[in-house]
């Protein structure tokens, strides 16, 4: 198996990877055999999963620019997976110079690639961190170097709620990053859910079996489970909808029903 310049010789190409498995889903091209396999066998349950990815991306981009409409330039993408083409700084910096991009994620690879990417980009960085542990994301010295702690942030947590169970208690970790960021800053969340998917859950369950088997266990959580991940902020209308709902800039296709797959939303602390 041939392994590209950038993955470095301890990471084992041969098992999957969510953030690489997402990176196909946008047809990206940091992904390996085994992570297209699997990404695959889970597409033959829902064939959409590309679009539902894409659909996601979309709103990210929408969140951003609204996030820097209302002044806020500083953003954390955790669970970001490898920021490639579209990724958050480069919305950002074609919206305002001044925006400053810290990525976290827990996948080697997606770090080490990330790291490659944005060498020469003092306004980005990536860490090697995990959404459970927020100190470890907040205290990074890239957070330290790159971030004013003062001024409102936009934390983004776009696709990455759904990788972690209740039993880690994911309602405890989004709450320790909203009382540590300043007063006015921002939460994006785009979560999967049974909502809006165009099979049945019986066919749903199979799909996220193909992510038990690899050992990243997804998780699809109701509309009223995902909005407790708001507590403490008031929602930015139209409040938690379907992805293309979000603030869309044309209308949405009807006739694409996976994008219409979970849910999307942000909120303000007062």
């Amino acid at each position: 198996m041939e392994r590209p310049a950038w993955a470095s010789p301890g990471i084992d190409i041969s098992v999957p990877s969510v953030s690489r498995m997402h990176d196909y889903y946008l047809g990206g091209s940091h992904n390996f055999a085994a992570d297209r396999t699997a990404a695959r066998r889970a597409m033959e349950f829902l064939p959409g999963l590309p679009k539902v990815a894409q659909a996601r991306r979309a709103f990210m981009r929408r969140a951003v620019r609204w996030a820097i409409g209302e002044g806020i330039t500083q953003f954390i993408d955790i669970g970001s997976g490898i920021p490639a083409y579209g990724s958050v700084h480069e919305s950002a910096l074609k919206l305002s110079p001044d925006a400053r991009v810290l990525y976290a994620d827990h996948d080697p690879v997606a770090v080490a690639h990330g790291r490659l990417l944005l060498d020469g980009e003092p306004r980005a960085a990536v860490v090697a961190a995990d959404l459970r542990r927020p100190r470890q994301i907040l205290e990074s010295p890239e957070a330290r170097e790159l971030l004013d702690p003062d001024r409102p942030t936009a934390l983004l947590l776009i696709g990455v709620l759904d990788f972690v169970e209740d039993t880690d208690d994911p309602y405890a970790a989004v709450a320790a990053l909203r009382d540590a960021l300043p007063r006015r800053s921002l939460l994006a969340i785009g979560h999967t859910a049974y909502a809006g998917m165009p099979v049945t859950e019986a066919e749903a369950d199979r799909m996220t079996e193909v992510y038990r088997d690899i050992r990243q266990p997804l998780t699809l959580r109701t509309h009223d489970r995902i909005a407790r991940f708001f507590e403490g902020y008031e929602m930015v209308e139209p409040g938690l909808v379907s992805p293309p709902d979000w603030r869309p800039d044309t209308p949405a296709d009807p006739d694409d029903p996976y994008a219409y797959t979970g849910f999307a939303g942000v909120g303000r602390t007062a």
